[in-house]
């Protein structure tokens, strides 16, 4: 027998009475209902969670925000209701703690009554984290309970992004309002530092000055220290003058007398005359000599002013040393003391008197002594101008007089001169005293100016770089940088191969395990191997494909309407639809082999086998969860079995991922057709050449 006629003598055995062709057809359906019936159920169920009954309850009682009442869980509450996530009824929390219990609600949302109050404490001293109760029941749901804490995780992004996006608003409009106040103060602070740096120079001039006065200062005491002893000087040699000048007041009283006494006894002049006229030679000498003696006084008097004292005492400063314009101002000033102004102007007044009383004492007794001479020579004459001599000597004793009153008023002048030469010099020293403080104070003056220049430009910088490092904003940029803080990470969807939708996601999974449910279930009418083939042909290859493209043949009619039933049934999106085809016909060929091996092995045993396998593949695949969450052992076995192989392929080409992986999981499932054709062919070359027990006694299968 030909392969060809074993393939068509199992499917015409297949199809010999109605009753096996009601159940070749209802085994050939099992996969198209296994796969379609559990993709359909399960096409997009997050496309229906609208459709899942859930309770919310809403206890808030609002809070006071800054002067008003506000409600955010009512506003929750309505925001979720009208998003339509879930069939929402917002109830009391008896009616949803009875309607979770009974099954009328899969879960509940309980909004607590302190809510908005805890949410408005994000900004008070003692803030509290708002709380959203979720009640749960395993026994409605597990799925529903599952889906219901992804609920709850989304309604607290939702209310952390808004309650976020306030307090991020509130903070930046404060940092705008901040940004702005400091402008003015970094004005003022500018303005600050450049007046300080204008006050610090001053200051270290004012410094410089004050030192120059301290050391003027400290000169002028030095040089008006000796005053007082000169003035006192000058005090006592108008005393002297005042004395004498009594005398000549009393001589010339004396003279006038004699003159009285001359004139009555003119009988002795003759006599006398030559005495007369040597006492008269002496008194023109004697003032002479007198005034001789006061001319260098009455000249020093009629010079005393402030600005001779002022450059007598700069006279006596040393060479190097020279009085400031304040400093000579200082001394002037005290130099124009009004008394001592009036004393010196009134010796200087009675001093030109008494000049003028001592130049006609001079003249007087010049024209007496030569008077006395003509007297000496001429007796007659000098008998005839007695009585003029008695007239002038009358004048003489009053000028006398007055001269006396003078150098009385002079040496009175003088004594005040000294006591204002001992107050000069006393405020000298106390004026160098307080230069010295003075310039100590402004050298201090100048230190403290200085840091306080240093600390005023620090602060300009440090609030000029605080104010530029707040960024610049209107309301508008404001309003996008709270919606960026209060959600600063967006997950964008960037899919190299993308499912679509959940269904689609468990198609490869499904349509793998569909195929193997397929093979088993054929091979429950299918004969693995022909017995009269093994008898009659005794050739393995013929009979081994013989046996093999029968299911292989029925398995790539079920893979066909399976794709059918998946792309355009249940409307899911196919990337390679060739590729995807070859794929589920290759693993629907390779399950038909390795199933058709175990039986041809091990018979009956080999059959329940291929459940058992068809149980771990379920297991191991990484159909529904990745295969990396499985135990070690079993991990293992992810790589070892043929269906993890078509589970990746299909993945790969139904989502448009990578091809060659794809050929990769192929060339897998390749290997494993041939192995197990290999097996087969070897196993039925040795029963073609032996025969055992279990052929004259055959399974109840196969």
């Amino acid at each position: 027998m030909t392969t060809p006629a074993l393939v068509r003598a199992e499917l015409g055995r297949l199809t010999a009475t109605p009753l096996a062709r009601v159940a070749f057809i209802a085994l050939m359906i099992v996969p198209l209902l296994y796969g379609g019936l559990y993709l359909w159920a399960n096409q997009n169920p997050y496309a229906k969670l609208d459709h899942v009954p859930a309770a919310l309850v809403v206890n808030d009682t609002g809070a006071t925000v800054d002067g008003h009442h506000v409600d955010y869980g009512e506003q929750v509450a309505k925001q979720t209701v009208r998003d339509g996530s879930f069939d929402w009824t917002v109830t009391s929390a008896s009616a949803a703690t009875s309607g979770i219990k009974s099954g009328r609600y899969d879960f509940v949302v309980t909004i607590p009554a302190a809510f908005s109050q805890d949410l408005a404490s994000a900004s008070d001293s003692d803030p509290q984290r708002a709380e959203l109760v979720m009640t749960t029941s395993d026994a409605n749901s597990y799925l529903a309970s599952t889906i219901a804490e992804q609920a709850g995780k989304t309604m607290r992004t939702s209310v952390s992004e808004q309650v976020g996006k306030r307090a991020a608003g509130t903070l930046l409009v404060g940092l705008a309002d901040i940004r702005t106040n400091l402008l003015p103060a970094v004005r003022g602070s500018g303005s600050l530092a450049s007046g300080l740096g204008t006050a610090e120079s001053g200051a270290q001039q004012l410094a410089a000055g004050t030192g120059k006065l301290s050391s003027g200062a400290s000169q002028l005491a030095s040089g008006t220290a000796d005053l007082p002893a000169q003035t006192a000087a000058l005090a006592s040699g108008a005393s002297r003058v005042a004395s004498g000048s009594a005398s000549v007041a009393s001589g010339a009283a004396s003279l006038d007398a004699g003159l009285d006494q001359l004139r009555s006894q003119t009988a002795s002049l003759p006599s006398s005359t030559q005495q007369l006229a040597t006492g008269a030679a002496r008194v023109a000498a004697g003032n002479q000599q007198l005034a001789a003696t006061f001319d260098p006084v009455l000249n020093g008097v009629a010079a005393l002013s402030p600005t001779t004292l002022l450059t007598q005492i700069q006279a006596a400063l040393p060479a190097d040393a020279t009085l400031t314009p304040a400093q000579q101002a200082a001394i002037a000033a005290a130099l124009q003391d009004s008394t001592l102004q009036q004393q010196i102007t009134g010796l200087q007044q009675q001093s030109a008197t008494l000049r003028t009383q001592l130049d006609q004492l001079a003249s007087g007794s010049a024209q007496v002594s030569s008077g006395a001479a003509s007297l000496a020579t001429a007796t007659p004459t000098l008998t005839n101008g007695i009585a003029r001599l008695d007239d002038g000597a009358g004048t003489l004793s009053s000028g006398a007089a007055q001269v006396s009153s003078g150098a009385a008023a002079v040496s009175s002048g003088a004594s005040a001169l000294a006591k204002g030469a001992t107050t000069l010099s006393s405020g000298a020293s106390s004026l160098a005293a307080g230069a010295a403080t003075a310039d100590a104070g402004a050298t201090s003056l100048a230190s403290g100016l200085d840091t306080l220049h240093a600390g005023a430009v620090e602060l300009h910088t440090s609030l000029k770089s605080g104010r530029n490092d707040i960024p610049a904003s209107n309301a508008s940029t404001r309003n996008a940088q709270a919606s960026v803080i209060s959600d600063p990470v967006r997950v964008a969807d960037q899919d190299i191969a993308n499912a679509g939708t959940y269904g689609a996601g468990l198609a490869p999974f499904f349509i793998s395990l569909a195929a193997w449910i397929g093979m088993y279930a054929l091979f429950l009418i299918l004969r693995p191997i022909s017995r009269r083939a093994i008898t009659a042909v005794r050739k393995p290859l013929p009979i081994t494909l013989g046996a093999w493209l029968t299911p292989a043949l029925l398995g790539l009619v079920q893979m066909l309407a399976l794709f059918a039933i998946v792309r355009f049934a249940l409307g899911f999106g196919v990337e390679h639809v060739a590729g995807t085809i070859a794929v589920m016909v290759l693993a629907s060929v390779t399950f038909a082999a390795i199933i058709m091996m175990l039986n041809v092995l091990l018979g009956s045993v080999g059959q329940f086998l291929g459940l058992v396998l068809m149980l771990i593949q379920l297991v191991t695949a990484g159909g529904t969860f990745p295969w990396q969450t499985l135990p070690a052992p079993l991990a293992a076995l992810h790589f070892a079995l043929p269906m993890s192989y078509s589970v990746d392929a299909i993945r790969q080409l139904m989502y448009g991922g990578s091809v060659s992986a794809a050929w990769s999981d192929s060339g897998v499932l390749a290997c494993w057709l041939l192995g197990a054709l290999v097996v087969t062919a070897l196993v039925a070359g040795r029963q073609s050449r032996f025969r055992t027990l279990r052929d004259l006694r055959p399974s109840l299968i196969g």
